[in-house]
């Protein structure tokens, strides 16, 4: 059995919906309510073993190497607070509304130009911010608009969408970039249309210290952009339905924020958790009461919903190009379902006609899916069997209702440091 690293959290959790967090169902853990971040944070209510607070969640071995935004490795957690000003949302400036642009339903995003030899005839596409920036040098790998175009081989008076949504490592080399604001300038005199903020995660096994450092950098980020005149979607990572209505607050507050973000192809698309996160955007938009526009990765399954609650929905498709690449070419069966067969090619025949034949037939099956009736969102479910008590609390035994008061008088306290342990008699 391998050990793993003593700055990485030594607990593994079997079943990770067991750290989901559901208000309806479950209550705060207790240390939750006499935390000082609580009104930032909205506490934990999840099936998970968490006793006390989040803090819990922090099982490394060697806490002073603890690389998470984590109290308890102090060195590491104020420097990590300091270059965000605070887990505040409002502490950045407001900024100018811009314009938005009016983008399609559907927008390819192309990583590259190989196995390729003409440009891909889309008036929209889309392009990653790591394969337009070179982040080891912090730089971009291109100057102007027909380099950029024979970069990625895309019509040069095309509109580009550059997408922020990477995995972690990619996108933390971004934020360490000391020189984003000229880059920034930069992707602007390049005539890009608009930019979605890198999707920074927040993850459900880690202190929530580390979530709202992760949805403010998100946020400044944003702003980054937003400032330097660039129009720029706001990605609304969360983790918990207070997230949610931080983010709805802000939004709401702040009328130069109109487009926001979103990625279903990992995590949050998978399973129950995607009518999670679905019916909370939906909730978002109605919070928020104007207008707004939404960029999504994945979830093709959930745009209908979607379009109900957002003005515009456009969806950064990256089928088309990926399984391009592996040589498979798109099809709609009978029902109108998409589907995918083998097609291979001779060894370095271009892979044009086939990228264009799968653009096509994914937009098509887009359209299909948006006539199809759609299914009502349930906002808020409970559990089976799970009635709320007086208080429109789950109903649990009454030691916990009474910790919580006793916490709340500070007559129990929420440190671990100070509790002594009782032996049994």
């Amino acid at each position: 059995m391998s050990v793993r690293p003593a700055h990485e959290p030594s607990r593994i959790f079997r079943q990770p919906q067991r750290l989901w967090d559901d208000p309806a169902v479950h209550t705060p853990a207790l240390g939750c309510r006499g935390c000082k971040d609580f009104g930032i944070c909205g506490g934990l209510h999840t099936e998970a073993g968490i006793f006390l607070d989040c803090h819990d969640l922090c099982t490394c071995t060697d806490k002073t190497k603890c690389d998470m935004v984590c109290r308890f490795n102090p060195t590491h957690f104020v420097a990590r607070m300091r270059e965000i000003d605070g887990l505040d949302l409002g502490t950045l400036p407001r900024l100018e509304e811009l314009p938005l642009p009016s983008l399609p339903p559907v927008v390819p995003l192309i990583h590259h130009k190989y196995s390729r030899s003409i440009p891909l005839n889309e008036a929209v596409v889309a392009i990653p911010l790591c394969e337009l920036v070179d982040l080891g040098r912090g730089q971009l790998h291109v100057r102007t608009r027909d380099e950029l175009s024979a970069r990625f081989l895309v019509p040069a008076e095309a509109a580009i969408i550059v997408s922020g949504v990477d995995k972690d490592p990619i996108i933390e080399r971004w934020w360490e970039l000391d020189n984003r604001p000229v880059l920034v300038a930069q992707l602007r005199k390049l005539g890009i249309t608009m930019v979605t903020a890198p999707n920074y995660s927040v993850l459900t096994d880690v202190p929530r210290t580390d979530n709202l450092h992760a949805m403010k950098r998100i946020f400044m980020v944003w702003s980054e952009f937003a400032a330097a005149g660039l129009p720029a979607a706001l990605h609304v990572n969360a983790r918990t339905e207070h997230d949610y209505k931080r983010w709805a607050e802000l939004i709401r507050e702040r009328p130069e924020i109109g487009v926001v973000a979103f990625e279903f192809a990992t995590g949050c698309g998978r399973g129950e958790r995607i009518t999670f996160h679905t019916s909370q955007l939906m909730l978002l938009a109605r919070r928020v009461g104007r207008p707004l526009d939404m960029v999504v990765r994945g979830g093709l399954h959930i745009l209908p919903q979607l379009t109900q609650a957002f003005r515009r929905v456009t969806l950064l498709e990256t089928q088309s190009f990926s399984r391009t690449q592996r040589r498979r070419r798109a099809y709609l069966n009978e029902a109108g379902r998409l589907h995918w067969a083998p097609s291979p090619t001779e060894v370095g025949a271009p892979l044009d006609e086939l990228l264009a034949h799968n653009v096509k037939v994914i937009r098509m099956a887009m359209e299909m899916a948006m006539q199809e009736p759609s299914k009502p969102m349930r906002f808020v479910q409970r559990t089976k069997g799970v009635a709320p008590n007086r208080n429109d609390e789950a109903g649990q035994i009454s030691f916990f209702d009474n910790a919580q008061l006793a916490i709340r008088a500070q007559v129990v306290t929420t440190k671990r440091e100070d509790m002594i342990p009782a032996t049994k008699a």
